[in-house]
């Protein structure tokens, strides 16, 4: 049976956010599946594919994989209630927007999360 080491998977989910940024969704994409299914109680994971879907311009989408997959199993979040937030916006839907990035605001566990939700709604 393979084992994917904590290391590799984070080299695998670097590689995917790197494919993402070069615009490769496709292999992000492949990539991420592999990860969820060898890790999927990470989180990071779960925000690799909600910056996925906003990269791909699927706001619809990044909404849809937050709400009914991604926040289910980590309702704590902070960054995918910052994607969430982003999405919305995106979608033109700003003041729906307000309930997500205000949670993730106003998280102290995640700083980054509560900075970019800090962020997106000035």
């Amino acid at each position: 049976m393979f084992d994917l080491g904590s290391e590799e998977a984070k080299l695998l989910l670097n590689v995917a956010l790197m494919a993402t940024g070069q615009n490769r969704f496709q292999s992000a994409g492949k990539i991420l599946a592999v990860l969820g299914w060898f890790r999927p109680e990470e989180a990071s994971v779960a925000v690799a594919n909600a910056i996925l879907f906003i990269s791909m311009l699927d706001f619809r989408g990044a909404v849809d994989y937050i709400d009914h997959v991604a926040l289910p199993k980590f309702p704590s979040s902070a960054m995918l209630q910052a994607f969430k937030g982003m999405a919305l916006i995106r979608m033109g839907r700003k003041a729906e927007a307000a309930l997500p990035l205000s949670m993730a605001a106003g998280q102290t566990a995640d700083p980054a999360a509560a900075q970019l939700a800090k962020d997106l709604m000035t």
